[in-house]
Protein backbone atom coordinates (compact mmCIF):
# COMPACT_ATOMS: atom_id res chain seq x y z
CA UNK A 1 0.00 0.00 0.00
CA UNK A 2 2.88 2.84 0.73
CA UNK A 3 4.64 1.55 -2.42
CA UNK A 4 1.43 2.83 -4.08
CA UNK A 5 0.87 5.87 -2.30
CA UNK A 6 4.95 7.15 -3.17
CA UNK A 7 4.46 6.06 -6.92
CA UNK A 8 1.05 8.43 -6.89
CA UNK A 9 3.37 11.28 -5.48
CA UNK A 10 5.73 10.67 -7.50
CA UNK A 11 3.81 10.83 -9.96
CA UNK A 12 1.88 13.34 -8.92
CA UNK A 13 5.05 15.37 -8.76
CA UNK A 14 6.79 14.51 -12.21
CA UNK A 15 3.16 15.97 -13.74
CA UNK A 16 3.25 19.18 -11.80
CA UNK A 17 7.05 20.01 -13.14
CA UNK A 18 6.10 18.23 -16.83
CA UNK A 19 3.49 20.74 -16.94
CA UNK A 20 6.14 23.65 -15.61
CA UNK A 21 8.00 23.20 -17.99
CA UNK A 22 5.73 22.69 -20.95
CA UNK A 23 3.97 25.77 -20.31
CA UNK A 24 0.98 23.86 -20.04
CA UNK A 25 -1.66 25.89 -19.14
CA UNK A 26 -3.90 23.13 -16.98
CA UNK A 27 -4.37 24.32 -13.58
CA UNK A 28 -2.28 27.94 -14.66
CA UNK A 29 -5.69 29.58 -14.18
CA UNK A 30 -6.53 28.12 -10.77
CA UNK A 31 -6.17 30.46 -7.62
CA UNK A 32 -7.24 30.60 -4.14
CA UNK A 33 -9.63 32.51 -2.79
CA UNK A 34 -12.49 33.23 -0.12
CA UNK A 35 -15.31 34.08 -1.84
CA UNK A 36 -18.04 33.18 0.23
CA UNK A 37 -21.26 31.74 -1.44
CA UNK A 38 -23.88 28.87 -0.41
CA UNK A 39 -22.88 26.15 -3.06
CA UNK A 40 -19.97 25.41 -5.38
CA UNK A 41 -21.21 23.92 -8.73
CA UNK A 42 -19.42 20.69 -8.75
CA UNK A 43 -19.55 20.64 -12.82
CA UNK A 44 -17.65 17.22 -13.00
CA UNK A 45 -19.55 15.18 -10.70
CA UNK A 46 -23.08 17.05 -10.12
CA UNK A 47 -22.49 17.43 -6.21
CA UNK A 48 -23.15 20.46 -4.08
CA UNK A 49 -20.15 21.14 -2.35
CA UNK A 50 -20.70 23.70 1.09
CA UNK A 51 -18.10 26.12 1.98
CA UNK A 52 -17.74 27.42 5.33
CA UNK A 53 -17.43 31.02 6.44
CA UNK A 54 -13.44 30.98 6.73
CA UNK A 55 -12.58 28.48 4.73
CA UNK A 56 -10.55 29.08 1.27
CA UNK A 57 -11.55 27.75 -2.08
CA UNK A 58 -9.34 26.40 -4.67
CA UNK A 59 -11.50 27.59 -7.89
CA UNK A 60 -10.46 25.45 -11.27
CA UNK A 61 -10.62 27.33 -14.38
CA UNK A 62 -13.65 26.08 -15.87
CA UNK A 63 -15.55 27.29 -12.98
CA UNK A 64 -13.49 30.95 -12.98
CA UNK A 65 -15.53 32.41 -16.23
CA UNK A 66 -19.25 31.73 -16.09
CA UNK A 67 -19.68 29.68 -12.54
CA UNK A 68 -20.47 32.85 -10.67
CA UNK A 69 -23.17 34.10 -13.52
CA UNK A 70 -24.54 31.13 -13.42
CA UNK A 71 -24.09 29.80 -9.39
CA UNK A 72 -26.04 33.47 -9.44
CA UNK A 73 -29.08 32.76 -11.51
CA UNK A 74 -29.84 29.09 -10.53
CA UNK A 75 -29.95 30.13 -6.92
CA UNK A 76 -32.78 32.36 -7.06
CA UNK A 77 -34.55 30.45 -10.21
CA UNK A 78 -34.56 33.45 -12.09
CA UNK A 79 -34.95 32.84 -15.67
CA UNK A 80 -32.54 33.75 -18.70
CA UNK A 81 -34.86 34.16 -20.57
CA UNK A 82 -36.28 37.92 -18.70
CA UNK A 83 -35.17 40.67 -20.55
CA UNK A 84 -32.42 42.68 -18.59
CA UNK A 85 -33.27 46.03 -17.49
CA UNK A 86 -31.54 49.17 -18.16
CA UNK A 87 -29.83 50.21 -15.22
CA UNK A 88 -28.74 53.73 -13.88
CA UNK A 89 -25.54 53.96 -12.93
CA UNK A 90 -23.71 56.37 -9.83
CA UNK A 91 -20.26 56.77 -9.94
CA UNK A 92 -18.89 55.66 -6.53
CA UNK A 93 -15.33 56.92 -5.47
CA UNK A 94 -13.53 53.55 -3.96
CA UNK A 95 -10.31 53.67 -1.79
CA UNK A 96 -7.55 51.10 -3.54
CA UNK A 97 -4.39 50.71 -2.20
CA UNK A 98 -1.69 49.12 -3.85
CA UNK A 99 1.76 47.33 -2.18
CA UNK A 100 4.73 45.58 -4.42
CA UNK A 101 7.84 44.31 -2.35
CA UNK A 102 10.95 42.13 -3.97
CA UNK A 103 11.29 40.14 -0.56
CA UNK A 104 14.69 38.85 -1.73
CA UNK A 105 13.81 35.24 -1.07
CA UNK A 106 13.19 35.34 2.19
CA UNK A 107 10.49 33.56 4.32
CA UNK A 108 8.47 36.06 6.91
CA UNK A 109 8.42 35.39 10.22
CA UNK A 110 4.90 35.08 11.80
CA UNK A 111 6.12 38.29 14.04
CA UNK A 112 7.08 40.53 10.71
CA UNK A 113 4.66 43.57 10.97
CA UNK A 114 3.28 44.65 8.15
CA UNK A 115 1.12 47.25 9.22
CA UNK A 116 3.60 50.29 8.13
CA UNK A 117 2.98 49.09 4.24
CA UNK A 118 -0.59 48.41 4.65
CA UNK A 119 -2.23 50.76 7.02
CA UNK A 120 -3.66 53.19 4.92
CA UNK A 121 -4.83 56.15 7.85
CA UNK A 122 -8.51 55.67 6.63
CA UNK A 123 -8.88 51.77 5.94
CA UNK A 124 -8.76 50.85 1.79
CA UNK A 125 -11.63 49.30 0.48
CA UNK A 126 -9.83 47.28 -2.02
CA UNK A 127 -5.90 45.96 -1.76
CA UNK A 128 -3.71 44.63 -4.10
CA UNK A 129 -0.64 43.27 -2.85
CA UNK A 130 2.14 41.91 -5.16
CA UNK A 131 5.35 39.87 -4.19
CA UNK A 132 8.42 39.46 -6.36
CA UNK A 133 11.29 36.60 -5.02
CA UNK A 134 9.10 34.90 -2.48
CA UNK A 135 11.47 32.10 -2.86
CA UNK A 136 14.81 31.41 -4.12
CA UNK A 137 15.42 31.90 -7.93
CA UNK A 138 17.37 29.12 -7.79
CA UNK A 139 17.18 25.77 -10.12
CA UNK A 140 14.96 23.39 -7.80
CA UNK A 141 12.32 26.54 -7.29
CA UNK A 142 12.34 27.74 -11.26
CA UNK A 143 12.47 23.88 -12.41
CA UNK A 144 10.64 21.47 -9.54
CA UNK A 145 7.48 21.84 -7.98
CA UNK A 146 6.15 25.15 -6.72
CA UNK A 147 7.00 25.24 -2.98
CA UNK A 148 3.54 27.57 -1.62
CA UNK A 149 4.65 27.67 2.03
CA UNK A 150 5.96 30.81 2.00
CA UNK A 151 2.83 32.51 -0.02
CA UNK A 152 0.78 30.71 3.12
CA UNK A 153 2.83 32.62 5.28
CA UNK A 154 2.25 36.09 3.45
CA UNK A 155 -1.38 35.75 2.97
CA UNK A 156 -1.54 34.79 6.74
CA UNK A 157 0.39 37.79 7.62
CA UNK A 158 -1.70 40.01 5.29
CA UNK A 159 -4.81 38.53 6.75
CA UNK A 160 -4.00 39.58 10.27
CA UNK A 161 -2.54 42.94 9.63
CA UNK A 162 -5.75 44.32 7.20
CA UNK A 163 -8.21 42.78 9.98
CA UNK A 164 -6.50 44.56 12.79
CA UNK A 165 -6.72 47.53 11.10
CA UNK A 166 -8.98 50.37 13.14
CA UNK A 167 -12.64 51.02 11.31
CA UNK A 168 -12.85 53.70 9.59
CA UNK A 169 -15.38 56.63 10.16
CA UNK A 170 -19.47 55.79 10.28
CA UNK A 171 -20.91 56.58 7.27
CA UNK A 172 -24.24 56.15 5.50
CA UNK A 173 -26.03 52.65 4.43
CA UNK A 174 -25.54 53.78 1.19
CA UNK A 175 -23.52 51.02 -0.02
CA UNK A 176 -21.93 50.93 3.70
CA UNK A 177 -20.30 54.48 2.09
CA UNK A 178 -21.19 57.97 0.46
CA UNK A 179 -19.88 59.27 -2.68
CA UNK A 180 -19.57 62.89 -0.62
CA UNK A 181 -17.98 60.81 1.95
CA UNK A 182 -14.67 63.10 3.03
CA UNK A 183 -11.32 61.85 3.50
CA UNK A 184 -9.31 62.22 6.21
CA UNK A 185 -6.07 61.37 7.55
CA UNK A 186 -4.66 61.05 4.17
CA UNK A 187 -0.93 61.14 3.25
CA UNK A 188 0.72 64.36 2.22
CA UNK A 189 2.84 63.01 -0.42
CA UNK A 190 3.13 64.98 -3.62
CA UNK A 191 0.98 63.75 -6.72
CA UNK A 192 1.81 63.43 -9.80
CA UNK A 193 2.96 66.70 -11.35
CA UNK A 194 -0.38 66.96 -13.87
CA UNK A 195 -2.41 66.45 -10.41
CA UNK A 196 -0.14 68.68 -8.29
CA UNK A 197 -2.62 71.58 -8.14
CA UNK A 198 -5.83 69.37 -8.23
CA UNK A 199 -7.45 67.75 -5.45
CA UNK A 200 -8.42 64.39 -5.36
CA UNK A 201 -11.99 63.21 -5.29
CA UNK A 202 -14.24 61.71 -2.15
CA UNK A 203 -13.37 58.25 -1.44
CA UNK A 204 -15.75 55.54 0.59
CA UNK A 205 -14.71 53.99 3.75
CA UNK A 206 -17.74 53.04 5.53
CA UNK A 207 -18.26 50.02 8.33
CA UNK A 208 -14.74 47.85 8.59
CA UNK A 209 -16.06 44.08 8.44
CA UNK A 210 -13.07 42.68 8.43
CA UNK A 211 -11.27 42.00 4.65
CA UNK A 212 -11.89 39.01 2.37
CA UNK A 213 -9.52 37.30 -0.13
CA UNK A 214 -10.40 38.00 -3.08
CA UNK A 215 -7.73 35.48 -5.01
CA UNK A 216 -4.33 35.04 -4.84
CA UNK A 217 -1.90 33.05 -7.36
CA UNK A 218 1.66 32.37 -7.46
CA UNK A 219 4.12 31.55 -10.26
CA UNK A 220 7.30 30.28 -8.84
CA UNK A 221 8.45 33.49 -6.84
CA UNK A 222 6.04 35.99 -8.34
CA UNK A 223 3.02 36.08 -5.79
CA UNK A 224 -0.12 38.25 -6.56
CA UNK A 225 -2.65 38.94 -3.93
CA UNK A 226 -6.23 41.05 -4.06
CA UNK A 227 -8.36 41.56 -1.12
CA UNK A 228 -11.92 43.43 -0.43
CA UNK A 229 -14.31 44.49 2.58
CA UNK A 230 -15.95 41.94 3.22
CA UNK A 231 -19.44 43.91 3.17
CA UNK A 232 -18.36 44.70 -0.52
CA UNK A 233 -17.05 41.04 -2.32
CA UNK A 234 -20.38 40.27 -3.17
CA UNK A 235 -20.19 43.10 -5.96
CA UNK A 236 -17.07 41.23 -7.53
CA UNK A 237 -17.83 38.77 -10.08
CA UNK A 238 -15.63 36.90 -13.18
CA UNK A 239 -12.83 36.86 -11.75
CA UNK A 240 -9.43 35.05 -14.30
CA UNK A 241 -6.33 34.98 -13.59
CA UNK A 242 -3.39 34.57 -16.44
CA UNK A 243 0.37 33.95 -16.09
CA UNK A 244 2.65 34.45 -18.54
CA UNK A 245 6.54 33.47 -17.86
CA UNK A 246 9.20 35.68 -19.21
CA UNK A 247 12.50 33.95 -17.71
CA UNK A 248 14.81 31.22 -18.47
CA UNK A 249 14.83 30.89 -22.45
CA UNK A 250 12.16 33.38 -22.50
CA UNK A 251 9.63 30.94 -21.05
CA UNK A 252 9.89 29.78 -17.48
CA UNK A 253 8.50 31.74 -14.67
CA UNK A 254 11.91 33.14 -12.77
CA UNK A 255 10.57 36.52 -14.40
CA UNK A 256 7.21 37.21 -16.03
CA UNK A 257 3.62 38.10 -14.97
CA UNK A 258 0.66 37.20 -12.93
CA UNK A 259 -2.38 39.42 -14.19
CA UNK A 260 -5.87 39.16 -12.32
CA UNK A 261 -8.92 40.46 -14.21
CA UNK A 262 -12.51 41.10 -12.05
CA UNK A 263 -15.41 43.02 -12.69
CA UNK A 264 -17.04 45.56 -10.04
CA UNK A 265 -20.59 46.03 -11.04
CA UNK A 266 -19.65 47.47 -14.62
CA UNK A 267 -16.60 48.04 -13.96
CA UNK A 268 -13.65 45.98 -15.33
CA UNK A 269 -10.29 46.22 -13.64
CA UNK A 270 -6.98 44.19 -14.18
CA UNK A 271 -3.95 44.11 -11.82
CA UNK A 272 -0.48 42.98 -13.49
CA UNK A 273 1.90 42.28 -10.72
CA UNK A 274 5.40 41.41 -12.53
CA UNK A 275 8.93 41.06 -12.42
CA UNK A 276 11.15 41.99 -15.46
CA UNK A 277 14.63 41.18 -16.87
CA UNK A 278 17.42 41.93 -14.81
CA UNK A 279 20.53 43.76 -15.30
CA UNK A 280 22.44 47.14 -15.33
CA UNK A 281 24.69 46.93 -18.21
CA UNK A 282 23.70 49.28 -20.95
CA UNK A 283 20.98 47.59 -23.50
CA UNK A 284 19.45 45.83 -20.94
CA UNK A 285 16.30 48.37 -20.53
CA UNK A 286 15.45 46.49 -24.43
CA UNK A 287 15.44 43.45 -22.72
CA UNK A 288 12.83 44.88 -20.26
CA UNK A 289 11.05 46.52 -22.73
CA UNK A 290 9.84 42.95 -24.42
CA UNK A 291 9.46 41.34 -21.35
CA UNK A 292 6.44 44.34 -20.91
CA UNK A 293 5.30 43.92 -24.73
CA UNK A 294 4.86 39.79 -24.70
CA UNK A 295 3.00 40.42 -21.09
CA UNK A 296 0.42 42.54 -22.77
CA UNK A 297 0.52 40.51 -26.04
CA UNK A 298 0.39 37.14 -24.51
CA UNK A 299 -1.93 37.89 -21.52
CA UNK A 300 -5.44 36.09 -22.24
CA UNK A 301 -8.04 35.47 -19.90
CA UNK A 302 -10.55 32.68 -20.03
CA UNK A 303 -13.55 33.10 -21.93
CA UNK A 304 -17.27 33.10 -20.12
CA UNK A 305 -19.30 30.33 -21.44
CA UNK A 306 -23.16 30.73 -21.80
CA UNK A 307 -22.70 34.60 -21.12
CA UNK A 308 -23.80 36.67 -23.77
CA UNK A 309 -21.65 38.47 -26.05
CA UNK A 310 -22.17 41.77 -24.30
CA UNK A 311 -21.54 40.63 -20.93
CA UNK A 312 -18.34 39.38 -21.71
CA UNK A 313 -15.42 40.47 -19.23
CA UNK A 314 -12.46 41.44 -21.53
CA UNK A 315 -9.67 39.04 -22.66
CA UNK A 316 -6.99 41.01 -22.76
CA UNK A 317 -4.91 43.86 -20.30
CA UNK A 318 -5.67 46.67 -22.43
CA UNK A 319 -9.61 45.94 -22.68
CA UNK A 320 -10.20 46.74 -19.26
CA UNK A 321 -11.88 49.93 -17.37
CA UNK A 322 -8.63 50.22 -14.89
CA UNK A 323 -5.45 48.77 -14.88
CA UNK A 324 -2.60 48.64 -12.36
CA UNK A 325 0.68 47.81 -13.29
CA UNK A 326 3.25 46.60 -10.39
CA UNK A 327 6.02 44.83 -9.22
CA UNK A 328 10.06 45.01 -9.47
CA UNK A 329 10.46 46.62 -13.41
CA UNK A 330 14.31 46.57 -12.96
CA UNK A 331 14.29 49.71 -14.75
CA UNK A 332 17.94 51.06 -14.08
CA UNK A 333 19.92 54.49 -14.13
CA UNK A 334 21.60 55.19 -17.01
CA UNK A 335 25.05 55.67 -16.69
CA UNK A 336 26.91 59.06 -16.40
CA UNK A 337 29.62 60.80 -14.43
CA UNK A 338 27.52 62.69 -12.10
CA UNK A 339 25.02 60.13 -10.60
CA UNK A 340 27.37 59.42 -7.51
CA UNK A 341 27.25 63.02 -7.10
CA UNK A 342 23.16 63.58 -7.56
CA UNK A 343 23.47 60.22 -5.03
CA UNK A 344 25.05 62.17 -2.28
CA UNK A 345 22.90 65.31 -2.73
CA UNK A 346 19.65 63.47 -3.08
CA UNK A 347 18.87 65.12 -5.65
CA UNK A 348 16.38 62.80 -6.97
CA UNK A 349 14.24 65.16 -9.46
CA UNK A 350 17.65 64.91 -11.62
CA UNK A 351 18.19 61.44 -11.02
CA UNK A 352 15.15 60.55 -12.47
CA UNK A 353 15.77 62.13 -15.87
CA UNK A 354 18.45 59.01 -16.56
CA UNK A 355 15.90 56.44 -15.03
CA UNK A 356 15.51 53.88 -17.89
CA UNK A 357 11.83 53.63 -17.29
CA UNK A 358 10.95 57.45 -17.61
CA UNK A 359 13.23 57.72 -20.85
CA UNK A 360 11.62 55.04 -22.62
CA UNK A 361 8.38 56.07 -21.89
CA UNK A 362 9.19 59.45 -23.46
CA UNK A 363 11.22 58.14 -26.36
CA UNK A 364 7.21 56.38 -26.77
CA UNK A 365 8.88 52.91 -26.68
CA UNK A 366 6.82 51.33 -23.63
CA UNK A 367 4.04 52.18 -21.38
CA UNK A 368 2.46 54.84 -24.03
CA UNK A 369 -0.44 56.50 -22.08
CA UNK A 370 0.43 55.06 -18.80
CA UNK A 371 0.44 57.37 -15.62
CA UNK A 372 2.92 57.34 -12.63
CA UNK A 373 2.99 59.49 -9.83
CA UNK A 374 5.72 61.99 -8.71
CA UNK A 375 8.79 59.91 -7.09
CA UNK A 376 9.85 61.70 -3.58
CA UNK A 377 11.67 59.24 -2.28
CA UNK A 378 15.28 57.44 -2.46
CA UNK A 379 16.04 54.73 -4.85
CA UNK A 380 14.75 51.21 -4.16
CA UNK A 381 17.40 48.87 -4.93
CA UNK A 382 20.15 47.49 -3.85
CA UNK A 383 20.30 47.82 -0.36
CA UNK A 384 22.45 45.91 2.60
CA UNK A 385 20.30 43.66 4.71
CA UNK A 386 19.28 45.17 7.65
CA UNK A 387 21.12 48.27 6.59
CA UNK A 388 20.39 51.45 5.36
CA UNK A 389 23.40 51.53 3.16
CA UNK A 390 23.33 50.31 -0.56
CA UNK A 391 25.62 47.98 -1.93
CA UNK A 392 29.07 48.76 -2.86
CA UNK A 393 28.82 52.34 -1.39
CA UNK A 394 30.58 50.83 1.69
CA UNK A 395 33.82 49.34 2.50
CA UNK A 396 31.99 46.85 4.96
CA UNK A 397 30.16 45.37 1.95
CA UNK A 398 31.86 42.51 -0.31
CA UNK A 399 29.33 42.67 -3.36
CA UNK A 400 30.10 44.68 -6.34
CA UNK A 401 29.01 48.13 -6.34
CA UNK A 402 25.55 48.70 -7.74
CA UNK A 403 24.06 51.91 -8.88
CA UNK A 404 20.45 52.75 -6.89
CA UNK A 405 17.87 52.46 -8.72
CA UNK A 406 13.90 53.04 -8.79
CA UNK A 407 13.53 48.93 -9.51
CA UNK A 408 10.00 48.67 -7.79
CA UNK A 409 7.16 50.81 -8.89
CA UNK A 410 3.52 50.97 -9.56
CA UNK A 411 1.66 52.53 -12.78
CA UNK A 412 -1.65 52.87 -14.04
CA UNK A 413 -4.24 53.37 -16.86
CA UNK A 414 -7.89 53.98 -17.40
CA UNK A 415 -9.87 57.11 -16.61
CA UNK A 416 -11.69 58.00 -13.39
CA UNK A 417 -7.99 56.88 -11.42
CA UNK A 418 -6.59 59.75 -9.02
CA UNK A 419 -3.14 58.76 -7.14
CA UNK A 420 -3.59 60.15 -3.88
CA UNK A 421 0.22 59.50 -2.41
CA UNK A 422 3.24 57.16 -3.47
CA UNK A 423 5.94 56.37 -1.14
CA UNK A 424 8.20 53.53 -0.40
CA UNK A 425 8.31 52.08 3.46
CA UNK A 426 11.69 51.33 5.04
CA UNK A 427 11.46 47.77 5.25
CA UNK A 428 15.21 46.56 6.00
CA UNK A 429 13.74 42.80 5.84
CA UNK A 430 15.41 42.53 1.95
CA UNK A 431 18.03 44.56 -0.32
CA UNK A 432 14.70 46.48 -1.88
CA UNK A 433 12.37 48.46 0.20
CA UNK A 434 8.71 48.28 -0.60
CA UNK A 435 6.22 50.77 -2.34
CA UNK A 436 2.77 51.17 -1.43
CA UNK A 437 0.08 54.16 -3.61
CA UNK A 438 -3.28 54.90 -2.77
CA UNK A 439 -5.71 55.55 -5.04
CA UNK A 440 -9.35 57.11 -5.52
CA UNK A 441 -11.32 54.92 -8.42
CA UNK A 442 -14.56 55.78 -9.92
CA UNK A 443 -16.93 53.01 -10.31
CA UNK A 444 -20.10 52.53 -12.10
CA UNK A 445 -22.12 51.86 -9.08
CA UNK A 446 -26.21 51.24 -9.15
CA UNK A 447 -28.36 53.40 -8.42
CA UNK A 448 -29.35 53.91 -4.45
CA UNK A 449 -32.03 51.64 -4.44
CA UNK A 450 -30.50 48.48 -6.39
CA UNK A 451 -27.10 49.06 -3.61
CA UNK A 452 -29.59 48.96 -0.69
CA UNK A 453 -31.22 45.90 -1.77
CA UNK A 454 -28.22 43.45 -3.06
CA UNK A 455 -26.25 43.27 0.31
CA UNK A 456 -27.79 39.53 0.96
CA UNK A 457 -29.02 38.58 -2.69
CA UNK A 458 -27.12 38.13 -5.97
CA UNK A 459 -30.02 40.42 -8.20
CA UNK A 460 -30.64 44.09 -7.04
CA UNK A 461 -34.46 43.39 -7.94
CA UNK A 462 -36.70 41.09 -6.00
CA UNK A 463 -38.20 39.05 -9.21
CA UNK A 464 -41.68 39.90 -8.20
CA UNK A 465 -40.71 43.73 -8.47
CA UNK A 466 -38.74 42.22 -12.06
CA UNK A 467 -42.08 41.02 -13.44
CA UNK A 468 -44.41 43.60 -12.53
CA UNK A 469 -42.04 45.90 -13.91
CA UNK A 470 -42.10 43.86 -17.06
CA UNK A 471 -45.45 43.21 -17.26
CA UNK A 472 -46.29 47.32 -16.79
CA UNK A 473 -43.93 48.21 -19.12
CA UNK A 474 -45.45 45.44 -21.85
CA UNK A 475 -49.18 46.58 -21.05
CA UNK A 476 -48.84 50.12 -21.56
CA UNK A 477 -45.46 50.82 -23.39
CA UNK A 478 -44.15 53.12 -20.62
CA UNK A 479 -40.55 53.33 -20.39
CA UNK A 480 -39.32 51.70 -17.43
CA UNK A 481 -36.88 55.11 -16.46
CA UNK A 482 -38.70 58.75 -16.09
CA UNK A 483 -36.53 61.81 -16.13
CA UNK A 484 -33.53 59.78 -16.00
CA UNK A 485 -34.06 58.25 -13.14
CA UNK A 486 -35.54 55.09 -12.16
CA UNK A 487 -38.96 55.09 -10.72
CA UNK A 488 -37.70 52.16 -8.72
CA UNK A 489 -35.12 53.92 -7.28
CA UNK A 490 -36.96 56.78 -6.02
CA UNK A 491 -40.37 55.21 -4.55
CA UNK A 492 -40.26 51.54 -4.49
CA UNK A 493 -44.20 51.09 -3.94
CA UNK A 494 -44.76 53.22 -7.46
CA UNK A 495 -44.26 50.28 -9.53
CA UNK A 496 -47.04 47.85 -7.47
CA UNK A 497 -49.41 51.38 -7.88
CA UNK A 498 -48.32 51.74 -11.75
CA UNK A 499 -49.36 47.75 -11.55
CA UNK A 500 -53.13 48.39 -10.04
CA UNK A 501 -53.52 51.19 -12.68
Amino acid sequence: MAGVCNKQLKSSWSKKVARKWLNIQSGADEFHSDHLTKAMLQRRDGRMSYLSENSCAIVPEEFTGDWLIEAKDESIGISKLIPEIPVIHNPLNLRLAVGTWNVGGNSPNEDLNLNNWLTTGVPADIYVIGFQEIVPLNAGNVLGAEDSGPAAKWLSIIRQALNSQNPGPQLPDYYNCTPDAEVSEERTCPLSSSEEDSQSPPCCSGRQDGYTLVASKQMVGLFLCVWIRSDLHHHISNIKLSCVGRGIMGYLGNKGSISMSMTMHKTTFCFVCTHLASGQKEGDEVKRNMDVMEILKKTKFPRSRGVPEQAMSPDSILDHDKIIWLGDLNYRLASGDDTNELLKKNDWRALLEKDQLKMEQRAGRIFEGWEEGRISFPPTYKYLTNSDDYVGQTSISKDKRRTPAWCDRILWKGEGIKQMWYERVEFKFSDHRPVCSLFSVEVNAPNKFELNNTSNKPCGLLLEEVLLLKEHTLAQNVPPYVSGHSFISNNPMRIRQLHKS
